[in-house]
């Protein structure tokens, strides 16, 4: 058993990184097993719940206020000067979408992420527990090209799953930016290199931009009492 064994939950991610699904595919069929046959409104008032009231584990912060200031200020500048921002994610789509507007100013149509194969039953549309896509590794840059048909001027990332978006995003000629951000603040955050290794050495030898969290971020999170406001005419939850 797994449950709440936040351990063994990094321990799988961080073996997919390094190439081993062994732990990762025993965390997806229970995933995809546990919501079969759940309407994706059924789901998505589930998943918005869980962001909305759940607390992370070791940060004490509502998941909803947790994503990272200068990320959001960034989309919130490249927004003002004219460009059209996705979120492109390993974690599900599905989850995400439901505070995706609130908490990132990015509407649900503009997330791309792994899903479940949906089924018509009965004038509802529901969650089988058959994995569409994962969208991780080479998955994420033919996504992107699915999704808007055009190669990104710039993409960020955090971890080796990442590389090939951050590659496809920098193009053949290097002009696209490539924006990889190292987890190495133990006092705000967090501090490793564990399933971002290759990542790093790919930014070194590629000429990407490393961004230190402890080095280049005043702030990490948002004021946890303050509004998640990410932009304007937000709705809020």
């Amino acid at each position: 058993m797994a449950e709440r064994d936040h351990a063994w939950f990094d321990a799988a991610m961080t073996e997919h990184y390094e190439g081993d699904d062994t732990r990762l595919n025993t965390m997806a069929a229970g995933l995809l097993g546990a919501y079969e046959g759940i309407s994706i409104e059924d789901f998505e008032a589930v998943a918005g719940a869980f962001l909305r009231e759940g607390t992370h584990p070791t940060l004490g912060r509502r998941y909803v206020r947790m994503a990272f200031a200068p990320m959001v200020e960034l989309l919130r500048y490249l927004e003002a000067n004219g460009f059209t921002s996705y979120i492109v994610t390993g974690g599900g789509r599905d989850f995400v979408r439901p505070v995706s507007q609130e908490v990132y100013g990015i509407p649900p149509e503009r997330v791309v992420g792994s899903s479940v194969a949906l089924e018509y039953r009965d004038g509802r549309i529901v969650h089988t527990a058959e994995l569409d896509v994962f969208d991780d590794g080479p998955a994420k840059p033919v996504r992107i090209w699915s999704r808007t048909g055009r190669r990104p001027l710039l993409a960020g990332g955090n971890a080796n799953g990442d590389v090939p978006m951050l590659a496809y995003a920098a193009g053949r000629d290097g002009r696209g930016l490539s924006l990889l951000v190292r987890h190495d603040d133990p006092e705000r955050e967090f501090d490793y290199t564990a399933g971002a290794d290759r990542a790093l050495e790919r930014a070194g030898a590629g000429g990407w931009t490393v961004v230190s969290i402890r080095d280049d971020w005043a702030t990490v999170f948002p004021d946890p009492a303050g509004p998640a406001t990410p932009g304007p005419g937000v709705p809020q939850p």
